[in-house]
């Protein structure tokens, strides 16, 4: 069966088709810049754009950087404050005509990369962190979902959230070097492994294409390795939730 999955990050929007029997992309991904103003209905209108370009019609799976309960934004993230209380999956299948799932984002991604694990890493807790203008996190214990796990929401010194700080958009804004972003990051992966006691941590987002040369600055005992689907996680798990129903 093959599904439009899209993944909304703060700088991009990004689809492909994916057949969702093998988990594999089966069209190139199209990206689309996220507007400026990441209002709904500047939003609204780019994945309108983005289902013109597959000419496309039927289910679609989107992951969504904010916490989602039920189909609802529940808190901004990195969005516009409008966002809070908007049904997305309704507007969505308003303006498209498709029937949308929505999923929180990086529990996208991880609902793709954990289908790559075997049963033994599937084992007690998995994080999956996606690296973007945001720290997005999804957790998976034996396997399953637990929805909206947003660690990177965690206050931090002078920060009202620790993404603020850790996430690319930091290094970027701040033109910090690879090192000494790297190190920000390992501090946010301090704080989580403290928290949590997780078995396993698969990185997603664009440092996972370069994992290597990210990977030595990583202090922590837990393991932790990039995602196998990299950033293609979030579509290709955006488009397989939209075959199992998860909202």
């Amino acid at each position: 069966m093959v599904r439009l999955g899209i993944d909304i990050g703060g700088s991009g929007i990004k689809g492909a088709l994916v057949d969702t029997s093998t988990g594999e992309m089966v069209s190139e991904r199209h990206r689309i810049p996220t507007p400026s103003s990441r209002s709904p209905l500047a939003m609204t209108e780019t994945i309108a754009l983005l289902i013109e370009h597959f000419n496309y019609q039927g289910a679609v799976g989107c992951g969504f950087p904010t916490i989602v309960k039920n189909g609802i934004c529940t808190s901004p993230g990195n969005l516009s404050p409008s966002w809070v209380g908007v049904d997305i999956k309704a507007l969505f299948t308003h303006r498209t005509s498709c029937d949308f799932t929505i999923i929180n984002d990086a529990d996208a991604a991880g609902f793709a990369s954990i289908q790559e694990l075997n049963e033994e890493q599937k084992k007690g807790l998995v994080l999956m962190i996606t690296v973007g203008t945001g720290l997005g996190s999804g957790a998976f214990f034996n396997g399953q979902l637990i929805p909206n796990f947003e660690l990177g929401q965690i206050p931090y010194k002078e920060y009202t959230k620790i993404e603020t700080w850790a996430a690319s958009s930091a290094k970027d804004r701040e033109g910090l070097s690879t090192r000494k972003w790297a190190k920000r990051f390992n501090r946010f992966l301090e704080v989580i492994e403290l928290i949590t006691a997780p078995n396993l941590i698969l990185v997603g987002g664009g440092i996972s294409k370069n994992w290597e040369n990210f990977k030595k600055y990583i202090t922590i005992e837990t393991q932790i390795e990039a995602s196998e689907l990299k950033n293609q996680a979030g579509i290709i798990g955006a488009a397989i939730a939209s075959v199992n129903s998860i909202n």
